[in-house]
């Protein structure tokens, strides 16, 4: 733990922090909030930083950001990857922008070439306008579907996905070497400008001709093109210009918006949360889809690589369908729509994280498809689109995780929410042409793969004892493993951390064939999951549950008597 208060103190009296910070700093008199502050430095992982906008080593701020990308610079020159450039794009957010252009400066004064979008763009661009651009790697300001009150820095290399560990690992290191302010070179705008370009619209033009190439059926598109209403929110943030470009380019004519945000805004003013997971997001939109009769909501979260579907239940009730429901969806639709287009491949592969849904297990086991998976984090499935390039052994078709993010094509390699609502409005029409709802086109995976239910439950854990409570839970969570859980006993166990399977039947130890991760990983009798972890982008433990059931009220009944003993012991 660093000495906040001498920390606070080099801030305050360093001529390279602006006054505003200074004056920031000296009006906070709490101690609990000075060591919250500086106890530490935002944990750069290999997602990049995230954390709340403020002053200090542990929130985000232009100096944070600088120091960060002095690091990054540092592992870019180790490889001479100073002409190859980096990508920069930020998202709608409180200082986004700014930050964007801080990191650009740094690597201008390093030598450092960069592609800088001068707009807010959807993540999953900067993700394509890496490879595109064949740059050495890239950097987006964005905190995704976090509170107003965050921020963060993402990192990619140069295959678009996000900083691979290793490369993770040498920033980290440069990053622990550096003093924050002594050893971080910028410049001003005029002194290196040169080394800025200024990416156009021929990007987006580019891009979204990539993201129409993944459209599989245009035919059931115009045969109810018309008649399917469709009604989007972009949540003020990115999605606000691409996602209607792709829905209206593709032939959809009746599309209306939640027009108060359609208005790019980091401070979120029209929605208690700018997540689409959570249904108080969807307020706005659904008291508009109920006025207008909306067949279908979609809503994209701020920087448009995550989006959720609204659809009528069979009472006519809007009802927000989780990840699992639309990952589900989707890949189903899409095995069925490109076998009967001829465009499926033979050696076809999908993939999804250990914490998304068997259903997709079943999907891919009755249509002979090969499914992969892999940890939780959308770079892991970037890694494994890179090795089916290298080894031909598969075709990637599908990859998606539970939190709302698919990836339909190779253009890119993080989630990418334009593609993902482009999908959904597909399968709308379908269904439509077939006088069905995707609420009805659920219950009918049901039917054929049978009964699924997931549920996430977040446990949250605020500051440094926060830190350290989460830890000591993991901990205990690791050393006692119970013969049953919730009335069901424990057939496998599985610690990614320390690399270990064990049956417990038969003591029998393996390896998880993953790469190390602090999650802990219970399957029980009667085909029931029960997942742990922290989150790498939040205070917070997830409890993630699964179970497979005859019924609706059998799998509920198995999840709640497995999620309350979690909970207890929590």
């Amino acid at each position: 733990m660093l000495d906040y208060m001498k920390e606070r103190e080099k801030w305050l009296n360093s001529p390279v922090v602006d006054d505003a910070t200074k004056k920031e700093l000296s009006e906070i008199k709490d101690e609990k909030e000075i060591m919250s502050r500086f106890y530490s430095y935002l944990e750069f992982g290999t997602a990049g930083l995230r954390g709340t906008l403020g002053a200090g080593t542990n929130r985000m701020n232009i100096y944070v950001v600088r120091h960060a990308t002095q690091g990054f610079a540092n592992l870019i020159k180790s490889v001479k990857g100073e002409e190859k450039g980096v990508v920069i794009g930020h998202d709608c957010r409180i200082m986004s922008k700014e930050f964007a252009l801080e990191a650009a400066l740094v690597l201008a004064a390093n030598g450092i070439k960069s592609y800088l979008f001068e707009d807010l763009r959807p993540t999953p661009e900067i993700s394509f306008a890496i490879r595109e651009c064949k740059a050495i790697a890239g950097i987006n300001v964005t905190a995704s579907h976090n509170p107003k009150e965050y921020n963060g820095y993402k990192v990619y290399w140069d295959d678009g996905a996000q900083l691979p560990p290793d490369e993770a690992a040498v920033v980290l290191s440069e990053i622990d070497k550096l003093d924050i302010f002594d050893d971080v070179k910028t410049v001003s705008y005029e002194e290196g400008k040169d080394y800025i370009t200024y990416l156009s619209e021929e990007i987006d033009n580019k891009y979204i001709e990539k993201v129409k190439e993944q459209c599989i059926d245009k035919d059931v598109i115009k045969k109810v093109s018309k008649e399917l209403k469709i009604l989007y929110t972009p949540f003020h943030g990115t999605g606000y210009k691409l996602v209607p470009r792709i829905l209206t380019e593709l032939g959809f004519e009746n599309i209306c918006y939640v027009d108060e945000q359609m208005i790019p805004d980091g401070n979120f003013p029209t929605v208690k949360s700018p997540n689409p997971e959570n249904t108080e997001g969807f307020k706005m939109a659904i008291e508009k889809g109920e006025k207008i009769d909306a067949d279908i909501i979609i809503g994209t979260d701020p920087d448009a690589d995550r989006v959720a579907a609204v659809v009528k239940d069979k009472d006519g009730k809007y009802k927000v369908l989780t990840g699992n429901q639309t990952g589900s969806l989707m890949l189903d639709y899409i095995i069925n729509a490109r076998r009967k287009k001829n465009t499926l491949p033979e050696n076809a592969c999908a993939i999804k994280t250990i914490v998304s849904t068997e259903m997709v297990a079943e999907i891919c086991k009755q249509n002979n498809i090969e499914l992969k998976n892999v940890l939780t984090g959308f770079k892991f499935i970037g890694e494994k689109i890179k090795e089916f390039e290298a080894s031909g052994e598969f075709t990637y078709i599908f990859g998606f995780e539970e939190s709302i993010g698919y990836l339909v094509g190779t253009y890119a390699r993080d989630k990418d929410a334009v593609v993902g609502t482009m999908m959904i409005a597909e399968m709308a029409a379908y269904y439509k042409t077939l006088g069905m709802t995707l609420y009805d086109g659920l219950e009918k995976l049901y039917e054929k793969y049978g009964y699924f239910i997931e549920k996430t439950e977040n446990m949250y854990f605020e500051g440094i004892e926060g830190k350290e409570k989460m830890k000591a839970l993991m901990e205990s969570f690791r050393k006692e493993l119970p013969e049953k859980i919730g009335g069901l006993k424990v057939v496998e166990f599985r610690d990614y951390l320390t690399d270990e399977k064990i049956d417990i039947s038969s003591g029998e130890k393996s390896s998880t064939g993953l790469p190390k991760s602090n999650v802990l990983y219970y399957l029980l009798e009667k085909d029931v999951y029960a997942i742990i972890r922290p989150s790498g982008t939040e205070p917070k433990i997830k409890l993630y549950l699964m179970a497979k059931g005859e019924s609706k009220a059998d799998v509920e009944e198995k999840v709640d008597n497995v999620a309350k003993e979690f909970l207890s012991k929590i």
